[in-house]
């Protein structure tokens, strides 16, 4: 049985990003590319819906007018957008993983507030018998894989085993 749990910890984390893969990297990127802007100037011009997304309420304030929006308001949009590709795509490759599936805990609870305080998103509560509840049940969901990461790491199929083992190898070379 022993073999069971050993191979259960090196499962678990391969598991979790699988999981994160299947279930929300599409997720996340078709949301990113609903901020690009149109053509090659999109990768650094927002959309309007972007600010939209991000910032609805100061959006709101300036009269849905992306020029009127500050750098730092352009920064913030750029900044979470890009965030949905790389974060997404670091996870499921197993780079960075641990400082990735953090990011996007922190993402996942910044969106949630955004949705609430500025969509309009109804709340909901824990322990209400309604798993489907967008927040805060369906977002725990989302983040129990990525606490999966953050604690036992990408798993041995990943970027991050063989930067791990190659410094190993390094290490153990260089002592003899």
């Amino acid at each position: 049985m022993r073999w069971l749990q050993t191979a259960g910890l090196q499962l678990i984390p391969v598991l979790a990003r699988a999981l994160f893969a299947f279930t929300l990297l599409a997720f996340f990127w078709k949301s990113a590319l609903t901020k690009l802007g149109d053509g090659i100037t999109g990768l650094w011009t927002p959309s309007a819906g972007a600010y939209g997304q991000i910032l609805p309420l100061q959006f709101e304030a300036v009269g849905y007018d992306p020029s009127a929006m500050s750098t730092l308001n352009w920064a913030i949009v750029m900044l979470g957008t890009y965030a949905e590709f790389i974060l997404p795509a670091c996870i499921v490759i197993g780079f960075m993983t641990r400082l990735a599936a953090l990011g996007m805990v922190g993402f996942i609870i910044v969106m949630s507030l955004v949705d609430v305080t500025g969509h309009g998103v109804a709340l909901g509560s824990l322990l209400d018998g309604n798993p489907s509840a967008l927040i805060p049940d369906q977002r725990l969901f989302w983040i129990f894989p990525l606490m999966v990461i953050v604690f036992f790491g990408a798993g041995p199929l990943s970027i991050d085993r063989r930067i791990q083992l190659h410094r190993q190898k390094t290490k153990d070379e260089g002592s003899s």
